[in-house]
């Protein structure tokens, strides 16, 4: 009788310890999730806390998770929000998510407040590729793939939008945004608009144009709407807190690319201790410190951490999509 009690205290501690493993079958999928996983959690935005989408396997994988900034190697917790692209600044958020079965591709676009319930809801044509918010946290913009599944691709197609908060005014698609390119106005069939940063006043934005082989940083005005190319071979940019710098992608080759960072005042092109290829567009941790996901030798994505000068530091096995909650980052 004491061995039996002793095997049913037992189980019971192994249990308890496995509970942030082992979760009930949802949709026939797997019971186990991969890494520590603390889930049922009610998710708020904190300048002291890291979002992120989870992709290790398991019941929870696609879910929003958060871990300390502090300490990214903490057990992630995971509310019931799933999101394939998010982004949080100033207490909003933007979730993008496809629409599941739809055909052609459907993207649901949620706007959260800082306790990440919804306040909005856009239905959108394409798959969710780039989500950002503005750091005053009233602008929230996205870019979708209509045709094609990467930059590499032959023929791809983006729609990037905007919506404010303050003037619910939507913009599905900011495709007929004037441009000038060498002081003049550009006109071209096959233009494509792609990764938005706002800075600070929430009226200047950054993003990129691509065009007949070749990709340009446009700076453009909210308020007057109108852009100009300052800078070629940019893509996916993100403005720095201070607005000093933008940080991109690098084009080394075809459908290869590496990151970089753009000093605004000096023109100045400097590459991060990192010399890996990046799909991705990065976030600013702070004004010295970049965040962004890469994909690893076994075909996981991780989250990883560089200096401008310090070399990159691994943060966060199986995950993308990195955001700090109500940071002043876009």
């Amino acid at each position: 009788m004491k061995k039996i009690i002793g095997l049913i205290a037992g189980f019971v501690v192994l249990l308890g310890g496995a509970a942030g493993y082992v979760v009930s079958v949802r949709h026939g999928g797997a019971t186990v999730n991969a890494v520590p996983v603390s889930t049922g959690q009610s998710l708020a935005l904190d300048r002291s806390t890291l979002f992120f989408r989870n992709l290790a396997d398991g019941p929870d994988h696609g879910k929003l998770a958060a871990v300390p900034a502090a300490e990214p190697g903490a057990t992630r917790k995971v509310g019931e929000l799933s999101c394939d692209r998010f982004a949080a600044a100033r207490g909003t958020a933007i979730c993008l998510r496809l629409k599941p079965d739809s055909l052609p591709p459907v993207t649901e676009m949620l706007v959260l407040d800082a306790n990440l319930q919804e306040i909005h809801r856009e239905t959108l044509p394409g798959t969710p590729s780039r989500a950002r918010v503005s750091p005053n946290g009233r602008i929230v913009n996205w870019t979708l793939f209509v045709t094609g599944d990467s930059y590499a691709a032959t023929g791809f197609s983006t729609r990037t939008g905007l919506y404010n908060l303050d003037k619910k005014r939507l913009i599905k698609s900011i495709e007929t945004l004037p441009i000038l390119v060498d002081g003049e106005r550009y006109f071209a069939s096959d233009v494509n608009y792609w990764g938005i940063t706002f800075a600070a006043d929430g009226n200047r934005f950054y993003l990129t144009m691509g065009s007949k082989g070749k990709t340009y940083l446009i700076e453009a005005d909210y308020r007057l709407y109108r852009g100009e190319a300052i800078a070629r071979n940019v893509e996916c940019p993100s403005l720095s807190p201070d607005s000093r710098r933008i940080a991109y992608k690098q084009k080394v080759a075809t459908g290869k690319w590496r990151l970089a960072v753009l000093d605004l005042a000096t023109r100045k092109i400097t590459n991060p201790p990192d010399d890996r290829l990046l799909d991705d567009q990065p976030v600013w941790r702070d004004n010295d410190t970049l965040l962004y996901p890469l994909r690893a030798a076994d075909g996981s994505t991780d989250i990883w951490s560089v200096g401008l000068t310090k070399p990159p530091t691994l943060l966060i096995r199986h995950a993308t999509s990195p955001s700090l909650g109500g940071s002043q980052t876009s």
